[in-house]
C-alpha cells in the first residue's frame, strides 16, 4: 500500500505536466503537387518551466519518437534534414510566441504523410506532441460525386481546389458542360481548422443520354504553369428506355430462328424471354438471345422480351409465325339420309397461311370456296342425284391436303322408262326396271299368279339383276297368251323398299312400233321399186341406142345367120353387165334398208311367210324368197319384214 501511497502524487504531477503540453495543429491538409503548404501550428508548454536557453523545435515526418529515427523536416539548431525536404522547408511561425507553423515549398506526392511537432525548451524539457497533422497531396483536384447519380434528378457536383499556399491563389473552371441542360456554377471558399479549401459547386439534371459523359475540373494557379485537371465519367442510372427486338417473322415449320433482345438500361437489367406467360431464358446483360430449334406450330405466339433494373421495367414483343401446309381436314363422318332432307358438312383444318377449303362432288366444284379454317356446305332437300362423295380441299401456298366422305341419298323406288314388254321369237318379254335406295325388289304379277324371285314356270323364265341402285326385273312368256280383253298384255310390275311400294302395268310397246316400220316400210318399198324401174329403162333405152332401127337390121342379120349370131351374142353380153350393175347397186340398197329395219326392231326377224314358188333359193336367208315375175321372165326377190315385204328384182340371163 505504501508502494501506491508514493507512486499516486507521482502520478497527478505527470498528469498535470502531460496536461499543459499541448500543440494545436490540423488534422488533415491538402496541397497540389509542386506547389507549397502551410501548416498551422500551435504549441503550449507548462507554465513553471524556465527558458534559461531559449525554445527550438523539430518537425518529424512519419514517427514522433526521435528513437525509431524519422526523418527530419525542419530543425531550428541545424540545418540537418532529410534529403527530401532539403532546401524545401522553413518555419514562418515564432517559437517564442508558440507559434510553430511550418511552410513546406515545391511539394510533391512523396511528402504526403504525418507531420509531428517536437518542442525542446532545454534540459529535460523536450517533448514530442502525439497529436499530428496529415498531409495529402494532391496531383489533381478533389470531386465530391454523389454516391448515385439519377436520371431526372437534381445533380450537385463539387470540385475542391486547397488554398493553402500563401503564394499562390486557385482559381477552378468546370470542363464539357456545353451539352448539360440548364447548368449552374457556385463557388464557396471554407476556411476551418486553419486550413482553407475553394470550392465549385455545378447543378444540373442529368438525362440517360449522359450516361458516360465526361466531366472536367480545372485547377489552376495565376502566374504559374500550375494546371491540374480531373476528368469524371457520369455514371447516369436510369430504367429501361428502349428494348428492342427482331421484327415479326416468318419462319417455315422445322426450321430454326434466333430471337435476339437489347435493353438501353443503367444499370444492365434482368433480361427475361417470355412465351405467353411462360419465361423462357434470363439473364442479366444488356442483351440476351433465345434460340429456337425445329419449330412447330405450336411455338407459334407472342414473345417478349422484359427488362428490369431496379429503376423500371420496359418490353417489346414479337409475333413470331410458323409456316406450314394445311393439315389433314376433318370432316363429317359418312352419311345416309332420306331424300328431301337437308344437312350442313363441316370441315375444320389449320395451316398458315390461312388455307382455301374447296368442296368438291365426285370431282366437281360444289358450294363456294372460303379462305378460312373452317367451311360449311349447306345441302338443301337433297335428292337422289347428291348422292356421292363429297371431298374437302385444303390448299395453302405450302401445299394440300383433303378429306372425304360419302352421302348416300335413300329414297322409294322409281320405275324408269325402259320398263316394257316386246314381242320375240319364244313370245312376250317383259322388262321392268327401277332405281331406289335401298335398291327395288321387283315382283312381276300375271292374272293367275305372283310371281317372286324363286318361282318358275314352264311358261315363263324369270331373271333379275342389281346394279348399285338400280334392279332389273325380266319375265319372258312363252306364249303370247294373258292378253286382257282388249288385246293388251296383261302384266303388272311390283317395286318396292324401305321407303314405299308401286305397282305399274307394262304394255306391249312393240305394237306402236310396228305402225312406224310399216309407214318406214312401204316408203322403203316404193323407193326400191321405183328405183329399179328406173334401171330396167335405162337399160332399155341404152340397147335402142345401140341397135339403131331393129326391123331393118333384122331383115340383114337373118339374111346372114353368122353375122346375126354375133351381134345377137354381143347384145347379150352388153345387156348383162348392165343388168348386173344395176342388181350390185340394189344389193347394195337392200343391204342397208335391211340393216336399218333390224336394228330399229332391236328383235330377230320374225317367221318367214312361205314363198309363192314354195321353195328357198339356196344363196338367199331363209326370210328371203324367189318368184317369177311373169312380165320379164325374171326371177323377183323379196323380203318379209316387219313393217311390209320388199321385193328385189333379180335378172338372169
Amino acid at each position: 500500500m505504501w508502494c501506491l501511497e508514493l507512486l499516486l502524487p507521482l502520478l497527478l504531477i505527470i498528469k498535470d505536466v502531460s496536461g499543459q503540453w499541448n500543440v494545436w495543429i490540423p488534422r488533415d491538409i491538402s496541397a497540389m503537387t509542386n506547389s507549397c503548404v502551410v501548416i498551422p501550428c500551435t504549441f503550449m508548454y507548462p507554465s513553471g518551466i524556465r527558458l534559461h536557453y531559449g525554445i527550438h523545435g523539430i518537425w518529424y515526418f512519419g514517427q514522433p519518437y526521435p528513437q525509431l529515427f524519422p526523418p527530419v523536416v525542419f530543425k531550428t539548431r541545424t540545418d540537418i534534414v532529410h534529403e527530401s525536404y532539403q532546401g524545401r522547408t522553413k518555419l514562418i511561425g515564432d517559437l517564442h510566441q508558440r507559434n510553430c507553423t511550418l511552410l513546406i515549398s515545391n511539394i510533391g506526392t512523396e511528402h504526403s504523410g504525418r507531420y509531428y511537432f517536437r518542442a525542446d525548451l532545454g534540459g529535460a524539457n523536450i517533448y514530442t506532441y502525439p497529436d499530428f497533422s496529415e498531409l495529402k497531396v494532391l496531383d489533381q483536384p478533389n470531386i465530391d460525386i454523389p454516391e448515385e447519380i439519377v436520371a431526372d434528378e437534381n445533380l450537385e457536383l463539387t470540385c475542391y481546389a486547397p488554398d493553402n499556399c500563401p503564394e499562390n491563389s486557385p482559381e477552378i473552371q468546370w470542363m464539357y458542360t456545353d451539352y448539360l441542360p440548364e447548368p449552374e456554377y457556385t463557388s464557396d471558399y471554407v476556411a476551418e481548422s486553419n486550413t482553407a479549401v475553394l470550392s465549385s459547386t455545378l447543378t444540373f439534371t442529368p438525362r440517360p443520354m449522359h450516361n458516360g459523359q465526361l466531366l472536367g475540373c480545372r485547377v489552376s494557379y495565376p502566374n504559374t504553369t500550375l494546371v491540374y485537371e480531373r476528368l469524371i465519367s457520369l455514371d447516369v442510372k436510369y430504367a429501361p428506355r428502349s428494348v428492342w427486338v427482331n421484327v415479326s417473322a416468318e419462319v417455315m415449320e422445322g426450321s430454326s430462328v434466333t430471337l435476339h433482345c437489347e435493353v438501353d438500361s443503367n444499370p444492365p437489367p434482368r433480361i427475361s424471354w417470355l412465351f405467353g406467360d411462360q419465361e423462357q431464358l434470363w439473364d442479366t446483360a444488356s442483351n440476351a438471345s433465345l434460340s429456337l430449334e425445329d419449330l412447330t406450330p405450336s411455338q407459334e405466339g407472342i414473345y417478349t422480351c422484359v427488362g428490369d433494373n431496379g429503376y423500371g421495367v420496359m418490353n417489346t414483343s414479337m409475333y413470331l409465325a410458323v409456316l406450314y401446309p394445311p393439315s389433314e381436314p376433318v370432316v363429317n363422318g359418312s352419311l345416309t339420309i332420306l331424300e328431301g332432307s337437308s344437312i350442313s358438312l363441316q370441315c375444320s383444318t389449320q395451316g398458315n397461311p390461312t388455307p382455301t377449303l374447296t368442296w368438291l362432288k365426285d370431282g366437281e366444284l360444289v358450294g363456294t370456296i372460303t379462305a378460312a379454317e373452317v367451311s360449311v356446305l349447306e345441302l338443301l332437300k337433297l335428292t337422289p342425284q347428291g348422292d356421292g362423295q363429297y371431298r374437302c380441299l385444303a390448299e395453302n401456298e405450302h401445299g394440300r391436303a383433303s378429306s372425304s366422305l360419302n352421302i348416300t341419298v335413300e329414297y322409294a323406288p322409281v320405275l324408269l322408262d325402259e320398263s316394257k314388254c316386246t314381242v320375240v321369237r319364244e313370245g312376250v318379254q317383259c322388262v321392268c326396271m327401277a332405281t331406289g335406295n335401298p335398291a327395288p325388289i321387283i315382283e312381276f304379277y300375271l292374272p293367275d299368279k305372283n310371281i317372286t324371285v324363286n318361282d318358275t314356270d314352264g311358261r315363263y323364265n324369270y331373271y333379275t339383276h342389281t346394279d348399285g341402285h338400280t334392279s332389273t326385273g325380266m319375265i319372258k312368256l312363252r306364249e303370247k297368251g294373258e292378253r286382257l280383253g282388249n288385246g293388251a298384255v296383261n302384266v303388272h310390275c311390283s317395286i318396292s323398299n324401305t321407303y314405299g311400294s308401286e305397282s305399274f302395268h307394262l304394255e306391249l310397246q312393240q305394237e306402236k312400233k310396228y305402225m312406224m316400220a310399216v309407214i318406214v316400210g312401204t316408203i322403203g318399198g316404193v323407193a326400191v321399186i321405183a328405183f329399179i324401174i328406173a334401171a330396167v329403162r335405162y337399160v332399155g333405152h341404152n340397147n335402142k341406142k345401140e341397135n339403131g332401127n331393129p326391123g331393118q337390121d333384122l331383115v340383114s342379120k337373118l339374111e346372114n345367120p353368122a353375122l346375126y349370131y354375133s351381134t345377137v351374142k354381143k347384145d347379150k353380153q352388153c345387156l348383162r353387165k348392165k343388168v348386173l350393175k344395176t342388181e350390185l347397186l340394189g344389193s347394195k340398197f337392200n343391204s342397208i334398208l335391211e340393216e336399218s329395219t333390224v336394228r330399229f326392231l332391236n328383235n330377230p326377224a320374225p317367221t318367214p311367210t312361205p314363198s309363192l314358188s314354195g321353195r328357198q333359193h339356196p344363196s338367199h336367208t331363209p326370210d328371203s324368197k324367189i318368184i317369177r315375175w311373169p312380165k320379164f321372165g325374171h326371177n323377183l326377190k323379196y323380203y318379209d319384214l316387219p313393217f311390209g315385204r320388199v321385193h328385189h328384182l333379180v335378172l338372169r340371163s
